[in-house]
């Protein structure tokens, strides 16, 4: 499918839009920035949607031509862009298992698309694919006070979720910045992180069952709503992270904790790196049970941030901030715990400056300092990102590599993210990406990330950007593994084409 016409081309022109590299002009087609090939794929034609229109009843669920499709042609960071002239959105599992028998019938491709928060162009169509939209499949079936199981249809909005369960007591075990607009299917599809990865895990261990449609419209039930089934092959974990490329995730049953009655939340100026990997040690065994999330922030990323928020921090600078939350159900033991803590490290050293509040508008205020550093290094001209994972001996070691390799061409190099799961995020950003600062960059921060034997996508997923990068963390045998699963489940390659896997 992804046909690379030269690959010296690609490789000098690749950075001209990276991954999340934001323009101030409108966006080129993806087919023309990345030199794309059309697969081997039907045209939609007026029998086709004759056809799809049988299926579903209501015309809202179609939309038609460029002007009707527009908001499914771009992603949310108007990056990466399609040209879709036809929008399905399914109600129910057979009408989207009767969509997919025909497409798959037709050889129609098709770009699954959820809630348009992916940061890797995932779900938005390349050429004229059909966009399958899940957002009218939202309804919550059930909330199980007593085991704890939250079962909901893919197209319902994880902040929706949130509050729904908060009514039983209850919380998601996923948090993430776009809870209000992204969907829980969206979510499994690519095995989202977020802030509380930390305590609760990914949705690998959440997740208790699913439903979903394969390519040939088969619905493939493997939903449960036990924690413990062990009963053969778990195919569910094909389907979380798999981008859509295996099939169409539609039902979820998912394992939620109890929600927490305290609150806590630490904010830390630090002087050097070895110092927050201590901090984070002392941080694990003295905080314990009610340790929730654990995160870094470079003096770049927050003054990045404060300068666009129009904010302000609640400490003096320092090389390094910590921002470390804790949970649980007693208030006077959390509370004595959390300064004590804090006293400690003052006192100890590790710890230049530090605050404590257990105020819910001072917390969100600190959690604002970490959230909106994307805002900020995004409002410049352009802003080349990456999602890695790195051992936490070399987490920080990217940051002064890339200062040293491009600080002097560019604004801003910075490096912030979640050190309780060695996930750090690395933002490089300036008012022009020249080619001298692509080379400069690409491929040296996927090979410094292989030689560390790390992740070239932490919780980003791959889609469209990153396929050509996944030999920096899988090996060849697992690609070709990789390429056979996508190839027996979908042998017409219609679902997701150009995305993941390179065929």
């Amino acid at each position: 499918m992804l046909r690379i016409i030269d690959k010296n081309i690609r490789q000098s022109i690749d950075y001209v839009a990276k991954q999340f590299g934001t323009m101030r002009n409108d966006i080129a087609f993806s087919k023309d920035r990345y030199l794309i090939k059309r697969g081997p794929y039907a045209a939609v034609a007026d029998a086709d949607i004759t056809h799809f229109e049988k299926i579903l009843p209501s015309r809202s669920q179609i939309l038609l031509g460029l002007d009707e499709t527009a908001g499914y042609n771009r992603d949310y960071f108007k990056y990466v862009r399609g040209l879709s002239e036809v929008v399905l959105k399914p109600r129910t599992t057979d009408q989207l298992s009767a969509i997919l028998q025909h497409c798959n019938r037709r050889k129609l491709a098709l770009s699954v698309y959820g809630g348009n928060t992916g940061v890797c162009g995932g779900s938005i169509p390349v050429f004229d694919e059909i966009v399958l939209s899940l957002e009218l499949m939202n309804k919550i079936e059930s909330v199980d006070e007593y085991s704890g199981v939250l079962v909901c249809e893919a197209g319902c909005i994880l902040g929706t979720l949130e509050q729904k369960l908060s009514e039983k007591g209850m919380i998601m075990p996923l948090d993430l910045g776009s809870k209000n607009s992204c969907q829980i299917g969206g979510n499994l599809a690519t095995n989202a992180g977020g802030i509380r990865l930390m305590r609760y895990g990914n949705l690998h261990g959440s997740v208790l069952g699913l439903e979903a449609v394969k390519a040939d419209g088969t619905v493939v039930d493997l939903m449960s709503q036990f924690r413990k089934d062990n009963t053969g092959y778990h195919l569910k974990h094909l389907f979380i992270g798999s981008e859509g490329t295996l099939g169409v995730i539609t039902r979820v049953a998912i394992a939620c904790p109890a929600s927490t009655t305290t609150q806590n939340v630490l904010f830390l100026g630090i002087e050097k790196y070895e110092s927050v990997l201590r901090t984070f040690l002392e941080g694990k065994k003295r905080l314990g049970e009610i340790l929730s999330s654990c995160e870094l922030i470079d003096n770049d990323a927050l003054q990045c941030c404060i300068t666009h928020a129009k904010t302000y921090s609640p400490i003096k600078e320092y090389p390094f901030y910590m921002l470390i939350e804790t949970t649980g159900s007693n208030a006077v033991h959390d509370e004595q715990k959390v300064n004590d803590f804090l006293e400690e490290l003052l006192v100890s050293g590790l710890v230049g400056d530090g605050v404590v509040t257990k105020d819910p508008s001072k917390i969100k205020d600190l959690w604002q300092l970490r959230e909106r550093i994307p805002d900020g290094t995004f409002s410049n001209n352009f802003c080349l990102t990456y999602d890695l994972s790195l051992p936490l001996n070399n987490f920080y070691d990217i940051v002064p590599a890339m200062k040293q390799r491009v600080g002097h061409l560019v604004k801003l190099v910075c490096g912030f993210g979640h050190i309780g799961d060695s996930n750090i995020h690395l933002n490089i950003a300036g008012d022009e990406l020249t080619p001298e600062i692509q080379r400069l960059v690409d491929p040296f921060v996927y090979e410094f990330t292989s030689k560390l034997k790390g992740s070239v996508s932490a919780e980003h997923g791959i889609g469209l950007l990153k396929p050509n990068y996944l030999k920096y963390s899988k090996t060849n045998e697992a690609i070709r593994i990789m390429q056979q699963m996508k190839a027996m489940m979908d042998p017409n390659g219609i679902l997701n084409p150009y995305k993941v896997i390179l065929l």
